[in-house]
């Protein structure tokens, strides 16, 4: 690889960086072509990116945005180093790398996951990822939550008018039978 070729991975990683909130660093190291295969398969299928880069073009990378590249070079970047992107949601590659394990693999791993500029280090923040909720969701669930109240009190407000309504009905059905 040339240095031209370099500086162009180097460019694309910056703008992936950029523009997505959520990606996963994940070593692969050990599956057979036909497990990376599938896994590649499945990422494509959920509409998650996944690319192999070498460390020090993601160190570059990561020393183009200003990033503490201390802090990953110790945790991160060690390995075979896979970099699986989404956009949407921050839970979707949690979720399939643990899918995969299901069939029987024990990798990826998981090396850290950068959401919404924290840092997750570590395979064992799989569980706590698959719970992130995205945006969409918290949004409807704030709304249920003021919804809820309000919709409390319009129920008892109309279920007192169809009381008020009946005692109304009964003392004119009465008044009707004294005349």
């Amino acid at each position: 690889m040339n240095k031209e070729e370099k500086s162009q991975i180097i460019d694309e990683l910056v703008n992936r960086f950029s523009e997505n909130n959520y990606f996963y660093f994940t070593d692969a190291s050990g599956l057979t072509v036909s497990e990376m295969n599938s896994f590649r398969k499945l990422c494509f299928d959920r509409g998650v990116d996944y690319k192999v880069f070498k460390n020090s073009l993601v160190k570059k990378a990561l020393q183009r945005l200003e990033t503490d590249v201390d802090k990953w070079d110790r945790m991160v970047l060690k390995g075979f180093t896979g970099i699986m992107f989404t956009r949407e949601n921050g839970n979707i590659p949690a979720k399939l790398l643990l899918d995969f394990r299901k069939k029987g693999a024990k990798k990826p791993a998981l090396k850290a996951a950068f959401i919404e500029k924290e840092l997750y280090v570590g395979d064992s923040s799989l569980d706590a990822l698959t719970r992130i909720k995205t945006k969409t969701e918290l949004i409807g669930e704030i709304i249920g939550l003021l919804q809820s109240p309000v919709q409390n009190v319009i129920g008892a407000l109309q279920s007192g008018l169809h009381k008020l309504a009946g005692i109304v009905k009964t003392l004119s059905d009465k008044n009707e039978e004294n005349k």
